[in-house]
């Protein structure tokens, strides 16, 4: 049977390290869930009060759900939140069957929710990989989404920049010295303010491109028209450090093409912001959450 993992005990190698770092790292109560989809068993950890507004959080490429553990405390506090391990990544969810187009993982969110009984009005935010997969998802099935939370997408708003395409392709030649080289230029608040980070970011990694054959379809831009035509209404957040793309380039694209989306600049972080400026990114989601003049269009 296809999975993702290099064998079975590659899965359970990153299981025992996942369960270890979550024990350690995720601050709040949670219930375990798996969900039975097409593509594969997928984890869940659900926190929060059972009555409260539901949010699903979607992680960056090479991590997990564990990503939103600085957030998932302040987040939980208003939401009932949903994060996932997505399928095919790093993480507890286990691929059984390959995702060859990227508009397939829309299908596979909405068995998701439909598997958690999220049926509609969810709110929905991605971080990187996980909020290119986010803003596909409201693009394509608005009915089910009530506010979506972009943050530093991949595509979806510009094309990555060729520094960024290169050194990735440096890092992969250079594998230790070049893994450590890049992170510190992506990362370059994390690495001044929070060293230990960076270093346990760095052991994931490794430990993800020795058990894991991530292969996923990459996100595209989206056109003008598509912009304009996103109903749901939507808060992008990105560093003003950011390396994937110019940052104030995509918020003047956004502002241009698609007023209706509220974009705004954190200052002093990069791709690592919901790490090293938690506690105003928590405040900007849940203001603009709970901020009832933002409704659909």
């Amino acid at each position: 049977m296809y999975s993702q993992y290099r064998s079975e005990a590659a899965r359970e190698e990153c299981f025992a390290y996942l369960d270890s770092r979550a024990a350690r790292e995720w601050p709040v109560a949670s219930e375990a869930r798996t969900v039975p989809t097409s593509f594969g068993p997928t984890f869940v950890r659900i926190s929060g009060a059972a009555n409260a507004p539901p949010l699903v959080l979607l992680h960056g490429a090479a991590t997990s759900s564990l990503m939103w553990a600085p957030n998932i405390e302040a987040l939980s506090a208003r939401c009932r939140t949903f994060a996932v391990d997505e399928i095919g990544d790093f993480g507890k969810s286990v691929c059984e069957q390959p995702v060859r187009r990227f508009e397939e993982l829309s299908g596979w969110i909405t068995e998701l929710l439909d598997g958690l009984e999220l049926r509609g009005g969810v709110n929905l935010a991605g971080l990187s990989y996980g909020g290119s997969l986010a803003a596909d998802y409201a693009l394509r099935f608005p009915e089910r989404i009530g506010k979506l939370v972009l943050i530093a997408p991949g595509g979806t708003v510009l094309r990555l920049s060729p520094e960024f395409i290169a050194r990735l392709v440096l890092a992969v030649i250079g594998r230790e010295k070049g893994l450590a080289w890049v992170f510190r230029w992506l990362f370059e608040d994390a690495a001044r303010e929070q060293p230990e980070w960076l270093d346990a970011t760095q052991e994931q990694l490794r430990m993800h491109m020795r058990c894991v054959r991530r292969v996923l379809p990459n996100p595209r831009v989206w056109s003008d028209a598509e912009w304009r035509a996103l109903r749901v209404p939507t808060l992008f957040l990105v560093g003003g450090h950011e390396k994937i793309y110019p940052p104030e380039k995509a918020v003047r694209r956004l502002k241009r093409v698609a007023p209706q989306v509220k974009a705004e600049i954190i200052a002093g972080a990069g791709h690592d912001l919901t790490f090293v400026r938690t506690a105003e990114v928590n405040r900007r989601i849940c203001e603009f959450l709970t901020d009832s003049t933002s409704t659909s269009t």
